[in-house]
């Protein structure tokens, strides 16, 4: 997507897309090594957005892997599906997404990767959509989402780490990568 097509999305959805600009390579590559996805069978993307993160997920997944990505912004999803045809994508809301849909009776994803906005979320929306799709997450799987440095202090970043603190078995911080515009740091949770 070019940075043309970006701005204006953002001009008009910036309240779902709460980027400034796409996430770095070096922010996707950071987050890829945390949560382990060249080792995943079925990877979940939240908020794949202009796939910045997607391409990352798409070079390092094993071919046999699935992957679902889930964007509630439908010219993001029209402009995924031809570029990663072999990935799965829904333009849907992650609080009541029906994972039933894609995961068969006792099926759950190793990875779940997250480029969603969440400092800027109220509590109850972080709460509904994580509440939504951690179930659906493996003993032992991979949470993993990004905050931007000094972001992360804000009631919104704050609240969110409390959150993930109480849904998980813990929270570990990588460190910051000034690459990254805002730089940005990664947030990796494990099931217990």
């Amino acid at each position: 997507m070019s940075a043309a097509a970006f701005i204006k999305e953002l001009r008009h959805n910036w309240k779902t897309i709460g980027a400034v600009a796409p996430s770095s390579p070096a922010l996707a590559e950071r987050m890829m090594e945390a949560a382990g996805v060249w080792q995943a069978r079925r990877i979940l993307e939240l908020g794949p957005g202009t796939g910045a993160l997607t391409t990352a997920i798409a070079d390092v997944m094993p071919h046999t892997a699935g992957y679902l990505g889930i964007e509630l912004n439908e010219t993001f999803v029209g402009q995924l599906r031809p570029r990663f045809p072999r990935m799965r994508f829904e333009c849907a809301d992650a609080r009541n997404f029906d994972f039933s849909q894609v995961l068969a009776a006792g099926e759950k994803f190793d990875v779940v990767i997250s480029g969603l906005p969440w400092t800027s979320f109220p509590r109850g929306l972080q709460q509904s959509i994580l509440g939504n799709v951690l179930p659906h997450l493996a003993p032992g799987g991979c949470f993993t989402t990004f905050a931007y440095w000094g972001f992360h202090h804000l009631p919104g970043g704050r609240q969110f780490r409390s959150l993930l603190h109480e849904m998980t078995h813990g929270v570990e911080t990588t460190r910051i990568v000034w690459g990254n515009l805002p730089p940005a740091f990664v947030y990796l949770a494990r099931m217990a």
